[in-house]
């Protein structure tokens, strides 16, 4: 069974701050995506299919309503009061082959190659060969004499060449290649493209590979016959000994040698041979879900119909509620035909054919006092449908309400969760949305592209931007297997401090400082306000510091970047930002800038009153802005990832806006200091162009703020946050390890645990840390609390009393932990100080290892690196003496931390 998703195009609000949009709730800080499960259809060589369905869940059947089609004509002749349609594109996943065949050709001495698939689509064949003397893996374009008819040149490598069918009845796309031993190739390198989806199709995560000759270099991608060793080998070994033996002139051997080559590339190996390889692709079909509700006072009862058009049998799982807590009740009878209750917790109908028509519907009875109607769609056992990751939610009390406000909206497939708590999340779901973005890059780019270009040089430009595309794509979708390497690491490792491990830990005994809240600005003098406190804060022991956005802004926190070169801002003007980089500097603190890649406010309006000109030193046109942009109006290319709405998006696929923002890191990097980078909204465009940036400025620390929203079921956070870390996870290999990120999923689990007395949550279904520094810890940037989360905007703040529990988690444990200034400056400076006392004297790094001891109800404890125990939560926990002797360090309320005497 595969899996499926829909994406939807979310409106966001926001009341404080424009520059990075979230909710106020933490569950729902960029929510999850609806998504669903669709089943597999197998396709064979002679056409047919077959779907496997699983029987749903028994559950206690009640009494039917008696409702009937008559009572929703009476209801449909009165005003609604309630009304949304749900658009869904749902894809099934086929199942198919490709298949490779050589055959001798109908002249002696040629071959024919033939690659095809019995999958329908847009099929191009991306190639090129190579030669028996060159080294490596490098493709050249065949020769003339080997193209089919339609094959496009790709740069100076490779060609492209369709798939057609044989005739229309055929269900096989194919296209024959000619082989003709004598040119000296040694094998034909490919992958498959679908345009119509995007996607491209490798072997073992490599391209495909047919060899021609018997001695090519086998890496796993091989695609050929089985065979034994070439029978011509040993012979012209035997021959090449004895001519060399010899005693003739130096051209005689020469000339021998050469025969012998020549004699043996006659002799190639070639023979015919059949293979297949399986093959999926999703196929998009669109589905709707309407709701409508109309009130009865007469009978002081609410009426709500659904119905939809997708497949198969759809069970509603609801309930109701009463207030806005949407807290799931059990309603009174009567039901709808076809209601069971499951568990005590909720209510489960079938939906009913309907008649005369593609589809099923549902009519539900509910009494006027309910507040709310709550429900997801069951599909099967592990599949259910969720409106942005969370309960769809249909008022009843009045008209308003997020979904009437936000009317009919469009859903994308293309990524997957299940809301069965008890089912571990497959890898597969998650990486698929990444990679489905990517293809759907790649079509559109090309089709939308390719019939405005007339150009050689156009032409070439777009091939430039596929290929970078592609090459991402390359790395998301080899196989579907998780991207992280979880980080091992010999308790030999770190023992003294090393400048350099990479560029995105520093030394790996970094400690970062936020040295900012969200109201710093309004002192008009805060790099000046810093620097008085500099000194106090290398002192405490912080390493790093990372300082608000440098540039003149929109918005006065610094988020909303106008003119990149102009650094005079509401806190404080260049040379006091100079002056302060010095002064830290000279304590030993390196210092992060703020850099606001995704989004830059234009300067001037264009031809239809749209701002996105730009003026001041980058004086960007349209061209700059993402095409996909709703408010601005840009001639880009499409996103490369989530849109910002407050402000343009810029499109970073264009080669002078990314020379243009290279220079410009480099140039602060010299002319103001900076030691590297605190990278805001990376989720806005492809980490492939943050690599870029990282490798042209060189920072000595860079993270990246991908926040992302956990997972949640019944408005309950799941303990398996697998696939929350991934997304993380994927983007720090995305940007190939230049960048640390946020690890937002500890932080979350951190909340849960905390505030709940759910220390259990600390610990993954393997024993190790449940956030990104349990898969990966040196690319981890841990922390409780910045200037969105806490401060005066409070979007999703740290359990409150709770603060000091999770440092004493983050400061003890590998990652590099990051501190909020508030927490510095406030009662919390003397136990925080007392901390990092401890992490530094024990020496305790990015990748030190943990043991998890204890993770229970309301306790938990780890053993780090040998040298540190630390215990969080009020239950009761001692260290054993055995084998080491621990001497208590800090206690304070709920939290412990022991050193080795």
């Amino acid at each position: 069974m595969s899996t499926v998703t829909t994406e939807p195009l979310l409106l966001y609000s926001r009341t404080q701050r424009l520059p990075r949009i979230r909710p106020r709730n933490s569950h729902l800080l960029n929510p999850p995506l609806l998504s669903f499960r669709s089943k597999t259809i197998k396709l064979f060589s002679n056409g047919a299919s077959f779907c496997n369905f699983k029987p749903h869940q028994r559950a206690q059947p009640v009494r039917d309503s008696s409702t009937d089609a008559a009572v929703l004509n009476t209801f449909q002749s009165t005003d609604v009061s309630f009304k949304e349609t749900f658009r869904l594109t749902r894809t099934q996943r086929a199942e198919g082959k490709i298949f490779f065949r050589l055959d001798q050709g109908n002249d002696q001495g040629t071959w024919v190659l033939s690659i095809g698939c019995n999958l329908p689509g847009k099929w191009i064949l991306h190639w090129g060969v190579s030669h028996i003397k060159d080294n490596g893996s490098e493709w050249d374009q065949p020769p003339k004499s080997m193209r089919p008819p339609g094959s496009i040149l790709i740069r100076d490598y490779a060609i492209e060449t369709p798939l057609k069918k044989s005739s229309e009845q055929d269900i096989f796309y194919e296209v024959k290649i000619d082989v003709i031993p004598k040119a000296k190739i040694a094998g034909i390198n490919f992958v498959l493209k679908d345009e119509e989806t995007g996607a491209w199709y490798q072997h073992r995560g490599r391209d495909f590979k047919v060899p021609l000759v018997d001695d090519l270099q086998d890496d796993g991608n091989m695609i050929s016959a089985k065979r034994g060793s070439c029978p011509w080998k040993g012979v012209l070994r035997s021959l090449l000994n004895i001519i060399l033996k010899e005693e003739s002139s130096a051209s005689k051997a020469q000339g021998s040698i050469s025969e012998l080559e020549d004699t043996k590339q006659k002799k190639s190996f070639l023979q015919e041979f059949y293979e297949e390889q399986p093959i999926t692709k999703e196929i998009a079909f669109e589905n709707s879900l309407t709701v409508s509700v109309w009130k009865s006072p007469e009978r002081a009862k609410n009426l709500l119909y659904m119905e939809t058009d997708l497949p198969g049998d759809v069970i509603v799982h609801w309930g109701v509620c009463r207030d806005d807590a949407k807290y799931w009740e059990i309603p009174e009878a009567p039901y709808p035909p076809k209601t069971t209750v499951f568990k005590n917790k909720a209510l489960r109908t079938l939906l009913q054919p309907k008649e005369g028509e593609k589809g099923c519907s549902g009519l539900f009875t509910l009494d006027e006092e309910l507040e709310g109607f709550l429900f997801v769609l069951k599909l099967n056992e592990s599949t259910w449908l969720k409106w942005l990751g969370n309960d769809f939610h249909i008022p009843l009390s009045g008209s308003g309400g997020l979904h009437s406000q936000l009317g009919q909206r469009q859903f994308d497939v293309s990524k997957a969760e299940t809301a069965d708590t008890n089912e571990e999340v497959s890898p597969l779901a998650y990486t698929q949305g990444i990679t489905n973005q990517i293809r759907n890059l790649v079509s559109q780019i090309s089709s939308d592209k390719s019939r405005k270009t007339k150009t050689k040089e156009a032409q070439e430009s777009i091939l430039q931007e596929i290929e970078k595309l592609a090459a991402e794509a390359y790395n998301l979708f080899r196989s579907f297997i998780p991207t992280f390497s979880e980080e091992t690491v010999s308790e030999s490792e770190f023992q003294k401090p090393s400048v350099g491990i990479c560029s995105r830990t520093g030394s790996g005994f970094e400690i970062l400082c936020q040295g900012f809240n969200w109201e710093s600005h309004r002192s008009g003098k805060w790099y000046m306000d810093l620097k008085r406190k500099a000194a106090e804060i290398s002192s405490m022991g912080f390493t790093v510091i990372w300082l608000p956005p440098p540039t003149e802004s929109v918005s006065p926190e610094g988020y909303m970047p106008k003119d990149l070169y102009n650094l005079n801002s509401r806190y404080g003007s260049i040379h006091e930002l100079k002056d302060l980089v010095k002064t830290l500097h000279e304590v030993g603190i390196k210092v992060l800038g703020d850099a606001v890649l995704n989004h830059r406010c234009a300067h001037y309006k264009n031809q239809n009153d749209v701002w996105n000109i730009f003026g001041g030193r980058l004086n960007w046109d349209d061209r700059a802005v993402v095409a996909d942009d709703p408010h601005f109006q840009g001639k880009g290319n499409k996103s490369s990832g989530d849109n910002f709405h407050a402000a343009p998006n810029i499109d970073h696929s264009q080669d002078f806006v990314r020379e243009d923002i290279k220079e410009w890191l480099c140039w602060l990097r010299e002319e103001i200091g900076y030691d590297g980078w605190r990278l805001d909204f990376v989720r806005g465009f492809w980490g492939g162009y943050v690599k870029d940036y990282m490798d042209s400025s060189e920072p000595y620390f860079a993270v990246g703020e991908y926040w992302d929203s956990l997972s949640y079921t019944y408005g309950e956070m799941d303990h398996n946050q697998d696939a929350h870390r991934q997304r993380i996870i994927d983007w720090i290999n995305a940007a190939n390890g230049t960048a640390g990120a946020f690890d937002v999923t500890t932080k979350g689990i951190l909340h849960s645990a905390l505030e709940r007395c759910e220390y259990w949550r600390l610990s993954d279904q393997k024993g190790k840390p449940p956030g990104v520094l349990g898969w990966w810890p040196s690319g981890a940037v841990t922390f409780i609390e910045n200037h969105d989360t806490g401060s005066t905007q409070g979007h999703w703040r740290f359990p409150s009393g709770k603060e000091m529990q999770g440092y004493a988690y983050i400061l003890t444990h590998p990652g590099t932990p990051a501190v909020f200034y508030d927490h510095i400056f406030s009662h919390y400076q003397s136990e925080i100080a007392a901390l990092i006392s401890v992490r530094n004297r024990n020496k305790i790094h990015c990748r030190s290892m943990v043991k998890i001891i204890k993770a229970e109800r309301d306790v938990y404890a780890a053993i780090i690196d040998k040298k540190v125990v630390m215990k969080i939560g009020p239950g009761s926990f001692e260290p054993s003496s055995v084998p080491a002797r621990w001497t208590l360090a800090i206690e304070r309320q709920d939290y412990k931390v022991w050193e080795t005497s």
